[in-house]
C-alpha cells in the first residue's frame, strides 16, 4: 500500500501563486509516476501534470507555462508549483501515483482546495 498525503491548498488571488506537496510513505517502489489531477464542481477529473520516475513530464495545456512539477526523492515527495493562477484553477486537487504493475488501479490522496478569487 502506498499513502499519500497532500498539503499547500488556499486561496490566492489571481495572479498569484501557490505550492502544493504530495507525500508518498510506504511500498515507494510499487509505483513508478506520481501526478497531480484536479476537480472543478460540476466537471470530471482532469490531469494537471505528472513525473515518471526516470524525469520525464507531461502538463496539461491550460498549464503549460504556468505549473511546474518537480520531486525529491530523498523525501518521496512531489510538488506542483503554481504561478500566474486563474480562477478557472480553482477546483480541488488530488495527488495520484501510479503502480508499476499494468492494470493496477492508481492510489490517490485526499485532495486540496485550492480557490483562485478574481
Amino acid at each position: 500500500q502506498v499513502q499519500l498525503v497532500e498539503s499547500g491548498g488556499g486561496l490566492v488571488q489571481a495572479g498569484g501563486s501557490l505550492r502544493l506537496s504530495c507525500a508518498a510513505s510506504g511500498r515507494i517502489s510499487s509505483i513508478n509516476v506520481m501526478g497531480w489531477y484536479r476537480q472543478a464542481p460540476g466537471k470530471q477529473r482532469e490531469l494537471v501534470a505528472r513525473i515518471y520516475s526516470g524525469g520525464s513530464t507531461n502538463y496539461a495545456d491550460s498549464v503549460k507555462g504556468r505549473f511546474t512539477i518537480s520531486r525529491d526523492n530523498a523525501k518521496n515527495t512531489v510538488y506542483l508549483q503554481m504561478n500566474s493562477l486563474k480562477p478557472e484553477d480553482t477546483a480541488v486537487y488530488y495527488c495520484n501515483a501510479g503502480r508499476v504493475v499494468p492494470g493496477l488501479p492508481p492510489y490517490w490522496g485526499q485532495g486540496t482546495q485550492v480557490t483562485v478569487s478574481s
